[in-house]
């Protein structure tokens, strides 16, 4: 199995298995003297966790993460890293594993899962938890994710929930604060959604049935000329690295679909000159990309996560024996995998720009 390594200058990858003794990355790339602690990963990855409300997966995973490489401690605060520039390893020890719950299904296909897919393209597949087609290997890209926020000066790039299954917020009530509360286990920026989706995904749940969700990610400082023309465009990469998140089924940037409907009129963001004497947009329904280069506008990506396929509802399938059968998921399961699916879209995007940064000041020598 090839393709396990993204981004160009900037390049993580990942190995392990959902059920295998660890999962981790490599960080290929990273500029020497960046200063980091343990608790700056540990804290994207603990936002991750299953196990952290009723509404996501039981799986009591800790997530601990250990540095193996690519970092000296500081010499006047051994709690700081910094990074030498050589790659840096990443380990998390998987301690809660039950592969017991998977025996059932070894030769059965999962409707809505990469099961049959994985069958037919390697002649074998993994059928605990799903092996490397598994949300666990997310984990990895999160910690990346919280290295990649470093190397970018002053970049700020935060996710939230604004839909799950049929229930939307509020934008008129957008509070980042919101987001970070303790009684919110959605990541919403909408107080009054937590009842809303509390009780909704209640009633889901009690029915063996799952939804899924939409994710919006903005990056905001992100300096002006990242990105390239044609095929290496921002928007394209940012669109690759969510979509290749488990379960993401469409990408939009800015308006996105949206914008369809409008006039060009209505969706040309409109300049002036600011108080710096610098261009400023008086709108930005580009999502802070033109012609896939950054405008220095916030950059605004949105994904969908389509309902869990893990669910205790029997669903028609077939079997590698070639026999129709009735598949029934056991084991635990988020009635909406697009809840833990946040943390992992602010990581994707904060490593595509991350990597456009030092592509750009490769190429012009500047930022």
């Amino acid at each position: 199995m090839s393709h396990n390594t993204f981004g160009h200058l900037l390049r993580v990858t990942t190995w392990g298995e959902s059920h295998g003794p660890a999962i981790g990355c490599t960080i290929d790339g990273c500029p020497p003297g960046l200063r980091f602690t343990l608790s700056d990963i540990q804290t994207e990855l603990d936002r991750r966790r299953p196990g952290s409300s009723r509404f996501v997966t039981q799986r009591r995973e800790p997530d601990e993460v250990s540095v193996l490489s690519g970092v000296i401690a500081d010499e006047d605060d051994p709690a700081v890293m910094v990074t030498t520039g050589t790659p840096i390893a990443l380990h998390i020890d998987n301690v809660d594993q039950r592969s017991k719950d998977y025996g059932d299904i070894a030769k059965q296909y999962r409707p809505g899962h990469a099961d049959y897919a994985y069958d037919v393209k390697y002649g074998l597949r993994d059928y605990r938890g799903g092996g490397r087609s598994s949300a666990r290997e997310t984990a990895m890209r999160v910690a990346a994710g919280a290295i990649a926020r470093k190397i970018v000066p002053d970049m700020k790039v935060r996710g939230a929930i604004v839909q799950i299954g049929e229930k939307a917020i509020d934008r008129s009530a957008w509070d980042w604060s919101v987001v970070e509360r303790q009684d919110n286990p959605f990541f919403t920026p909408d107080a009054d959604a937590i009842s809303v989706f509390e009780s909704y995904l209640d009633e889901i749940r009690k029915s063996h049935d799952s939804v899924g969700a939409i994710i919006e990610v903005i990056a905001e400082n992100v300096p002006p000329g990242l990105g390239a023309p044609l095929y290496a465009k921002l928007d394209t990469e940012i669109a690759a690295g969510l979509m290749s998140i488990n379960a993401v089924k469409g990408v939009e940037i800015g308006d996105g679909f949206a914008s369809a409907a409008l006039r060009g009129t209505q969706n040309a963001d409109e300049m002036r000159i600011g108080p710096d004497g610098k261009p400023v947009f008086e709108a930005n329904h580009a999502g802070g990309i033109l012609g896939g280069i950054s405008t220095g506008a916030p950059i605004v990506a949105r994904f969908a996560v389509k309902p869990t396929s893990s669910i205790l509802t029997p669903r028609r399938s077939v079997d590698r024996d070639g026999n129709e059968i009735e598949v029934v998921t056991k084991g635990r399961h988020d009635p909406c995998v697009g809840i833990r699916a946040v943390p992992i879209g602010e990581a994707m995007v904060a490593c595509a720009i991350a990597d456009h940064y030092l592509r750009h000041r490769g190429q012009t020598g500047r930022i």
